[in-house]
């Protein structure tokens, strides 16, 4: 995590007809909504076309809401490998939007988001909604897509991971992040 005045987090919950975003605020460790809802892309033709569109609506969130850091939502494992393609395709496209902006991104598997927020692991994306309105007090979920709310619990697990004493290891932006943090791995 930054030590930055303000933290912002991106979730996305990648898809290739509707995809999911959540932008969070944390003051005082309280985790803000600042904005939620879906870019839906099935009224476009074509496949490129849907890249496009997640592309260009991420680039415009981001630029407008500056976060400092993204979470997304790892593809689960289908049986159809043609959705899995596609699904990757918008997830790729989404972690790219980000990297051309410089945001830090992570990646969660769904199992490990529903435990973060749930305690479950298996939890249903209604149960994962229904623990979001507790976590989150300043704005009703009650009319929020699943695939919004699936993107608020990405950014909230991001959230819970970074700044967990168990969480995730440091993450950095470059090789040189890295060996300015880690100078006894330098080898000469």
């Amino acid at each position: 995590m930054k030590n930055i005045e303000r933290q912002r987090i991106l979730g996305i919950d990648p898809g290739t007809n509707v995809l999911g975003y959540a932008i969070i605020e944390i003051r005082n460790k309280k985790i803000l909504v600042v904005d939620i809802g879906v870019v839906n892309m099935s009224h476009l033709a074509s496949h490129q076309l849907k890249l496009k569109r997640i592309f260009e609506r991420l680039q415009e969130i981001i630029t407008l809401y500056k976060p400092t850091e993204m979470a997304i939502e790892a593809p689960f494992f289908g049986k159809n490998v043609q959705s899995m393609l596609k699904l990757g395709r918008a997830q790729g496209v989404a972690i790219a939007a980000a990297i051309t902006k410089g945001i830090e991104m992570t990646e969660y598997s769904p199992k490990k988001i529903k435990l973060s927020v749930t305690g479950n692991g298996n939890a249903s994306k209604e149960q994962v909604a229904a623990m979001l309105g507790n976590i989150t007090t300043n704005v009703s979920l009650e009319n929020e897509k699943l695939d919004a709310t699936d993107a608020l619990a990405t950014a909230v697990c991001h959230y819970y991971q970074s700044t967990s004493v168990l969480g995730g290891k440091k993450r950095h932006n470059s090789w040189a992040d890295y060996l300015k943090d880690n100078p006894g791995r330098v080898q000469k």
